[in-house]
């Protein structure tokens, strides 16, 4: 009964499978490791992470992955008039927003994320920071970028407002130097409550350690698929051989012939006139359809009197750039258009609002802006009116 295993095809299909199966079973597994190995790191990092006494900034930098999130302490004065809040920035599934104050140290201000407030950003619930000369104590953080969690990249904010961490954003703001790293107060006071440590890349439940889990999944469910069809192909030719067995020889009747029968062709061609009308509306209506929403974002973008274009730039030198900007609007409209300057290796190391209020539909300006380290370009980030925005 089983002897048709034996064939050529069989051969095949059984060495595909007997490969295939812990093939896929090996790849789960891998998988799975991998998951368990992030997952793992990120627990040693937090054991490490909160057994590690303050050490002084200077000792932790540059930050890497073993320094990240580690206590560093810092001594200075903070700037009551660098004050700012970070919009959008959820914690614990609320809204809120970071107070943000620098820190006037020897060297370059240290940006100080004091803690975290529930609600709408303003600045006129930021909590005053203590007076003197004082020493904080931190998590080490590393530069946001346009990628990192909570960030929000366009710029446009009101006074008093940054987007995105880093010196390239808060550099234009204040007349002094300011280093790229942060802290974050992990011992907070009053209604401020502390900003969770990011875990290093690589490490902990973030989105490559779901990947490996999905991953593993994935190959699992190949093996069982491999098996499924072959038990599958092996029990429709069983049923198949069983029923050609069981099978007696055919006793034919004697062939009469038959009357013509009509061939409905009256009804199939009515069928087919109503096939064709059928399609022809319903192309009829999808051209319809798809004009009408090629005519909305048409009128939707015609309407938007908001349009920045970067004319020049051009690098004066490792701490400055200038960029012509300009600006198509409506004339009562106010508009702030963002404009970021890129190092070499691509990080963002100096941003810039302008704000064009004048009346005028067609606005030129010509602007400089400081950079932490020497650009290779700018880059218009975008325009927006300030009243929509």
């Amino acid at each position: 009964m089983y002897r048709f295993l034996l064939h050529p095809r069989w051969w095949a299909l059984n060495l595909f499978v007997a490969l295939s199966i812990p093939f896929c079973i090996a790849m789960g597994m891998w998988q799975l490791d991998r998951f368990d190995a992030r997952v793992e790191s990120g627990h040693e990092y937090e054991q490490a992470r909160d057994a590690a006494d303050a050490a002084p900034l200077a000792d932790l930098l540059p930050v890497t992955t073993e320094t990240l999130g580690r206590p560093a302490k810092v001594t200075g004065r903070f700037d009551t008039d660098a004050q700012f809040v970070v919009p959008d920035r959820e914690l614990d599934g609320r809204q809120g927003f970071y107070v943000l104050t620098l820190l006037r140290t020897d060297g370059a201000a240290l940006p100080v994320v004091r803690g975290w407030l529930p609600g709408t950003a303003r600045t006129a619930a930021i909590p005053a920071p203590p007076t003197g000369r004082v020493t904080v104590t931190g998590a080490l953080q590393i530069p946001e970028n346009r990628g990192s969690k909570g960030v929000k990249p366009y710029g446009g904010l009101p006074d008093g407002q940054v987007g995105i961490i880093n010196a390239g954003s808060l550099i234009n703001l204040v007349p002094y130097k300011v280093s790229d790293e942060w802290i974050s107060v992990q011992e907070t006071s009053g209604a401020l409550r502390p900003v969770p440590t990011p875990e290093p890349p690589n490490t902990g439940l973030d989105l490559k350690a779901f990947q490996n889990l999905g991953y593993t999944g994935e190959w699992f469910v190949f093996a069982g698929f491999a098996g499924f069809m072959w038990f599958r192909f092996f029990r429709r030719e069983v049923t198949s051989r069983r029923e050609v067995a069981a099978a007696e020889p055919a006793h034919h009747a004697p062939v009469v012939p038959l009357a013509p029968v009509s061939s409905g062709r009256e009804d199939r061609t009515a069928d087919a006139r109503k096939d064709r009308q059928l399609k022809i509306a319903g192309a009829v209506l999808g051209t319809a359809v798809l004009a009408l929403i090629v005519w909305t974002g048409t009128v939707y973008i015609a309407g938007q009197d908001v349009r920045g274009r970067l004319i020049t730039s051009e690098v004066v030198s490792d701490e400055s750039v200038t960029a012509r900007l300009e600006v198509s609007k409506g004339p009562d409209a106010e508009v702030v258009c963002t404009l970021r300057s890129v190092s070499k290796s691509g990080h963002e190391v100096g941003r810039e609002d302008v704000r064009f209020t004048q009346h005028k539909e067609r606005l030129t300006r010509q602007v400089q802006f400081r950079t932490i380290d020497r650009a290779t370009m700018v880059e218009l980030v975008g325009c927006q009116d300030i009243a929509a925005g």
